[in-house]
């Protein structure tokens, strides 16, 4: 699985951060989330669904 954050869309409200900080990191200077792997380890799949379930705007995209 691969993971991506629509900047367009991205309200920056953390919340992936919360669900997920073994993936996403806020970015202080740019206000939004960034992705820190290129793939996602099998067990923080589940996680990773959540965060994007739970993104309000649907910022969150993934790849299977």
């Amino acid at each position: 699985m691969k993971v991506r954050i629509d900047y367009d869309l991205c309200m920056g409200d953390r919340n992936c951060n919360t669900v997920c900080p073994e993936v996403f990191q806020y970015d202080e200077d740019k206000l939004v989330s960034r992705v820190l792997v290129d793939t996602v380890p099998a067990h923080l799949e589940a996680k990773v669904r959540q965060a994007a379930e739970e993104c309000a705007p649907g910022a969150i995209l993934i790849e299977e």
